[in-house]
């Protein structure tokens, strides 16, 4: 009696997911997603220490992102195989030694982009709320310029590639069966906290 009682559940459980209307047709999801502290802030932040110890200083940061781009198809209904692709911009003023207007160097710029292959994988799947997590891994494209104050000065200029990833271990997103507002904690290129807005078809 029990066993029957069991499958019985089952079957209502299993009738109750097909039955959501135009929910699990859908295989394709499109985001777009703004974080904090992502690789490449992190990175800023531990070269601006080590140029301070040879008396370069670094100072009014402005980091813009990392503002993202995610696609998914949907291979399984638990299993989404895509790409991320990834901004960030950080802008400061440098110093030849203590921050003084005397010592101003020129403004420094780095830009990140970021093209990431990705997976995502929902642990749970309902009509307005899922769990999951995502993994990314790819490599960034940093381009680093310097505006020099002296116009007896060559502007600085270089461009340089590094290997980059997302973790996502808990994402969370909640809507309706086809939009959603979602927010994930990770550590990556995408940030450590970040969230946004996802479209399904």
């Amino acid at each position: 009696m029990k066993k029957m009682m069991m499958m019985a559940v089952a079957a209502l459980m299993a009738t109750s997911i097909q039955a959501q209307p135009g929910y699990d047709d859908t295989k394709h999801e499109i985001a777009v997603t703004y974080g904090v502290w992502s690789n490449s802030q992190w990175i800023d932040v531990f070269e601006d220490a080590i140029m301070a110890g040879i008396n370069i200083r670094y100072g009014d940061d402005s980091f813009v992102g990392p503002i993202s781009a995610e696609y998914f198809y949907h291979a399984k209904k638990w299993l989404g195989v895509g790409g991320i692709f990834a901004y960030g911009n950080n802008k400061q003023d440098t110093y030849d030694g203590k921050k003084k207007p005397e010592n101003y160097y020129g403004e420094s710029t780095n830009t990140y982009f970021t093209l990431m292959p990705a997976a995502k994988f929902d642990w749970l799947r309902s009509k307005n709320f899922g769990l999951y997590s995502k993994l990314a891994f790819g490599a960034t494209l940093r381009k680093e310029t310097i505006k020099k104050s002296n116009p007896d000065r060559d502007d600085y200029n270089e461009t340089a590639v590094h290997v980059n990833w997302q973790v996502s271990a808990l994402g969370i997103e909640a809507g309706s069966p086809k939009v959603r507002g979602f927010a994930e904690l990770g550590f990556g290129e995408q940030g450590i906290l970040l969230a946004g807005v996802r479209y399904k078809f």
